[in-house]
């Protein structure tokens, strides 16, 4: 299935969002993966836990690792492409278990503030019921996180529970009918 592109809004008063497309994650993605996960370590500590430098130092390791457990159906992992070919974000479905699975993405700095975490999630979950089959999916984030909190927000997410995330106030949300 080709992936889905995501139009380019050009009317004037119109937010221009660049397009974006998903690729499920692959060996050839480690490189430039690596560079981005490199170049936005500090923007995403600022709003979510730092993976750490051994994340960093065995990272073909952590791809490899990566690679086969969604060989094993346990995980998609996704690269987000942008119109000019460049990796600026990730979307994950991780634990898939019994029709559900938990959703992750990260948009890097450069791309923030476009839309593009919210069509890339949008994505996520088409193909996560079409795909996958799965039947809903589940997001935390911090409370504090208010762009995080919006992306899910406009994706049909639900708030659900009041969590604690690294001694941190936060939400868990759950959506359910996928592939729309």
């Amino acid at each position: 299935m080709a992936p889905r592109r995501f139009p380019v809004l050009k009317e004037q008063g119109v937010k221009v969002r660049p397009t974006v497309r998903l690729e499920r994650l692959r060996a050839d993605h480690a490189r430039v993966l690596l560079a981005f996960e490199r170049e936005n370590r500090e923007y995403f500590a600022r709003s979510i836990p730092d993976r750490g430098d051994a994340y960093f130092a065995d990272f073909a390791a952590v791809h490899e690792a990566r690679l086969a457990e969604q060989d094993a159906g346990v995980c998609h992992f996704h690269v987000i492409i942008d119109d000019e070919g460049r990796l600026i974000g990730r979307v994950n479905l991780i634990d898939v278990e019994d029709g559900s699975a938990e959703l992750g993405y990260r948009v890097g700095e450069h791309a923030t503030g476009k839309g593009v975490a919210t069509e890339a999630v949008a994505e996520a979950c088409r193909i996560a019921g079409t795909t996958y089959g799965l039947t809903s999916l589940i997001a935390v984030t911090t409370l504090d996180n208010r762009a995080s909190r919006a992306v899910l927000e406009r994706n049909a997410f639900t708030a659900v529970e009041d969590i604690t995330i690294d001694d941190r106030p936060g939400i868990r949300y759950r959506r359910s009918h996928l592939g729309h």
